[in-house]
């Protein structure tokens, strides 16, 4: 198990950025892929971005392609959301998730990974 801890989140106007910090614990080899997802009210949990720990390729959702940036710092123990040019529908809350699978996935879904911070909200006026 890891146990996931997010910060960094607030409330920004349109054009505005936002970096969002992930601090990871615990099992190192439960963490093969990090990443961010988020849900805005009404809507389904989305991937936004995820980073393969040990490889570092990364996958980004196309909303947020050209605007949004993942990494780790070189101990692979904190995720960063680099968030630029912030539009009013990135308002959602943000989650850090954590998986096991030892492969890069794709296409991720929130079912795909096992461990959850407890969320930090992201809002931007217009």
């Amino acid at each position: 198990q890891v146990q996931l801890v997010e910060s960094g989140g607030g409330s920004v106007q349109a054009g505005g950025s936002l970096r969002l910090s992930c601090v990871a614990s615990g099992d190192y080899y439960s963490r093969y892929t990090m990443g961010w997802f988020r849900q805005a009210p009404g809507k389904e949990r989305e991937a936004v971005a995820t980073i393969y720990t040990f490889g570092s390729r990364t996958y980004y959702a196309d909303s947020v392609k050209g605007r949004f940036t993942i990494s780790q710092d070189n101990d692979k123990i904190t995720v960063y959301l680099q968030m630029n040019s912030l539009k009013p529908e990135d308002t959602a809350m943000y989650y850090c998730a954590a998986t096991v699978r030892s492969w890069f996935i794709p296409s991720p879904r929130p079912s795909d990974f096992a461990s959850w911070g407890q969320g930090t909200q992201v809002t931007v006026s217009s």
